[in-house]
This record gives C-alpha cells, sequence and structure tokens, in this order.
C-alpha cells in the first residue's frame, strides 16, 4: 500500500512538472517577437524617396551625404557652413544632374542626422529653426 501512495505521489509531481513545463512554453511562444531593426540607410531613403528632386540622385549619390554631414556637425561646422559651396564645406545635396530646393535639402539633413549621428540633431534643428527655415 505504501509502494501504490508513493508512486501516486511521484507520477501526479511528474504531471503537474509536466503541466507547469508545457504552461511556460505556451506563454513564451505566445510573447511576440521583436520589431525587427530598420536600418540607417532604409530610415534616411524613405524620407529622400519622398523628396521632389531636380533630377533622379541614385540612393548611392543621397548615401554618399549622411556621414560627410555627421564628420562635419562631428568637427562643429553649421549646416549653414556645410551647405555653403564658396568656402563652407560644399555638402548641398545636389549632383551634376540633380538638384534639391533649400526646404527640401534642409528635410533631408535632418533626415541623415536623424538616421547617421542623432547626437547632432538638435544642433540641426535649432540652427534650421533659428533661421526660419525648418
Amino acid at each position: 500500500m505504501r509502494r501504490t501512495t508513493t508512486t501516486a505521489a511521484l507520477l501526479a509531481a511528474g504531471l503537474a512538472l509536466a503541466g507547469c513545463g508545457s504552461s511556460g512554453d505556451s506563454k513564451a511562444a505566445a510573447k511576440p517577437s521583436p520589431s525587427p531593426t530598420v536600418s540607417k540607410a532604409d530610415q534616411y531613403l524613405k524620407v529622400a524617396h519622398g523628396i521632389t528632386f531636380n533630377g533622379s540622385p541614385t540612393d548611392t549619390e543621397l548615401l554618399a551625404l549622411p556621414p560627410k554631414w555627421c564628420d562635419a556637425l562631428d568637427a562643429a561646422h553649421s549646416v549653414k557652413w556645410m551647405f555653403d559651396s564658396t568656402g563652407g564645406g560644399g555638402l548641398y545635396p545636389w549632383g551634376a544632374d540633380w538638384g534639391t530646393a533649400q526646404q527640401d535639402a534642409d528635410s533631408l539633413v535632418v533626415a541623415g542626422v536623424k538616421a547617421y549621428c542623432p547626437r547632432n540633431l538638435k544642433a540641426v534643428a535649432d540652427e534650421l529653426r533659428a533661421s526660419g527655415e525648418y
């Protein structure tokens, strides 16, 4: 009789543990997986593709700009300096056969800074707001 009671107790304990294990698995399966991370390039190009350019810049041309903007900003240059082609950085977003209106250039630099060097975003936004351009 004692053996039957012990076996029954062990069987009940085993079933309880098995139940806890499967319950934990269903909870783990019910948790949503983290959302996929959007790359810096995709974040920036999403904004860039929404801009109407005079011409058609390639993604390669557009993607070349944010690292240069970040380098200039890290060197304590302003957006005004970056966009100045007569003694400044010469980093205005334009190419041999395409161009950008000033307001769109400002939106593009904000998108690039936000994606690639967000540490500079506040300074860029403050400068553009103070100039009345943004």
